[in-house]
């Protein structure tokens, strides 16, 4: 049999059919395994969604090739002052002493994760079976 004539089926001939389809399924596994998370990493996370959404435009400095490294980490402080005020001011979540140094690595993963999701067409209010 002579492998290098064969014919290919018409749907492996659209390219990047088959990379959409394996991209919607990690999309979809990124989705559920959020949904995993602690209760409070799933309120940073949601925090963080709704704070993305404002910089969710064309033109964004998430949507560049390249982010910039050190515009992410600003962003996350940013973010994570934000996180502190609201439980700070919210007096039936009083906010217990911490150690900031994980927090701020731990939103400042979200915030990497929802950027790369967003990224890879995992906006919000989109629904993906």
């Amino acid at each position: 049999m002579d492998y290098d004539h064969r014919i290919l089926p018409y749907y492996l001939t659209y390219p990047g059919r088959m990379a959409a389809r394996g991209e919607d399924a990690m999309l979809r596994d990124m989705e559920y395994f959020q949904q995993t998370y602690p209760c409070q990493v799933r309120r940073y996370q949601r925090r963080i969604s709704q704070i993305l959404d404002k910089l969710d435009y064309d033109g964004s400095m998430i949507y560049d090739e390249y982010p910039d490294r050190y515009s992410l980490e600003r962003l996350g402080k940013d973010i994570l002052r934000t996180l502190k005020k609201e439980e700070e001011s919210d007096p039936s979540n009083p906010m217990p002493p911490r150690d900031l140094a994980w927090l701020e690595e731990l939103v400042q993963v979200l915030l990497c994760n929802e950027v790369c999701k967003r990224r890879h067409g995992g906006r919000r209010g989109m629904i993906y079976f």
